[in-house]
Parts: structure tokens; sequence; C-alpha cells
């Protein structure tokens, strides 16, 4: 019996594509794939066990222990710094981190600046590394519109294909970073299950 590798999948369009590159590793469940509820799957021969969670909270899950590897966006690890081993770019969810605003806009740094997002971390380093005076206005949900009310200058925010800046009248004024999904892993669970792991990860790394 192979020593079992618990991995955290992303639930959605994300967590599916992931799993069908695992599977194509070598690293199938085809329990997986059946229309169920259940959130936990496991394929013994395979040495593998799956289990679906929040995008949001994979990091967690790897962090903490409770799951050896996970798969999540650049976003996550750089906006809230998990203790985790980055090991592969997938190539997947690929987008980029953005400054964004109003076409007319102009900074002319003559006051602070505006900046609404739900990326605090990733826009307070971006401008310290300016040296730009910034104001943040930390926003859940509909960023775009916070600088059609005046609540903001700029946003920053995740870019895919820019549809929605756009259709609001909004345009990228500045990438900050390129995103994709990456696997990570546990500090103690690669120390511990280091030969799966790794064996694992040079597999997922010839389908990627």
């Amino acid at each position: 019996m192979k020593q079992m590798i618990n991995i955290a999948l992303p639930k959605g369009r994300l967590g599916e594509k992931a799993y069908g590159l695992l599977e194509k590793a070598g690293y199938p469940c085809p329990e997986l794939l059946e229309d169920n509820r259940k959130l936990v799957f496991e394929n013994p021969e395979a040495g593998v066990r799956y289990f679906w969670v929040k995008p949001s909270d994979v990091a967690i899950y790897v962090e903490r222990g409770a799951s050896d590897l996970g798969i999540c966006g650049k976003d996550i690890l750089l906006e809230y710094g998990p203790e985790v081993y980055e090991l592969l770019d997938l190539q997947m969810g690929k987008c980029r981190m953005c400054v964004a605003g109003p076409k007319e806009f102009i900074d002319d740094h003559s006051r602070r600046l505006r900046v609404a997002t739900k990326f605090t971390t990733i826009a307070r380093r971006h401008y310290s590394s300016q040296s730009r005076e910034i104001e943040l206005i930390h926003l859940n949900g509909s960023i775009e519109i916070a600088p059609l009310l005046g609540l903001s200058d700029v946003i920053v925010d995740i870019v895919e294909t820019g549809k929605t800046l756009r259709e609001n009248g909004l345009e990228v004024m500045e990438t900050i970073v390129p995103i994709s999904a990456r696997l990570v892993a546990n500090k103690s669970g690669f120390k511990f299950k280091g030969e799966e792991i790794r064996r694992l990860v040079s597999e997922l790394g010839k389908v990627v």
C-alpha cells in the first residue's frame, strides 16, 4: 500500500482542470467525477486522496497540515503569504494583477492616490516600491464600480480578458504581476512524504 498524499483541490473549473492534469500524470480517482455531493475521494492504489475546498481556503489547509499538497492561485500566495513550498507553475488559470482606472484619469502625484481593492497586501507592496502615498479602500466585490462612483481613483484587481473593465469605462494602466495556478506543499508533509511528493511533481511536470 502506497503512502497516501492528500491534495486540496479548489472547487470549480480550475480544480476540475487541475484534477485532469493529475489524472494524466497517473493519479486518477474515478469516484471524483461521479455525480455526488461528497467532498473527499481517495484511490489507495494510486496513493492519493483528494478533497474539494473553497479556492481561497486551499493555502490554509496546506499550511496547517490538513493537506500535503494543494492547487491555488499565485494571487493567494502573494496576498496572504502562507508558509508553504511553491513547487510547480501549472500554467492554468492565467491572468494578471493590474492597476486599472478611468481612461481619462491622470495621476499627478499631488495628493494621495485612492486605491480600491481586495488585494490590499499586493497593492500596498506595489505602491510602496514606487514610494507612492496611497489610501487603501478594501472592497470584496464589484470593485470596478468604485472609480465610477468616485469612491476611488483606481483599482487593483485580477484581469483576465479586460472585458468587464471596458464595459465599465476602465482600462488597464499597469500590470503588477502575472498570475497562474500553482502546486504548493505543506513543509512538514514535504519532509515526511518527500519521495512520493517529488515523484508526483515530476510526473505532473511532464503533462503541464
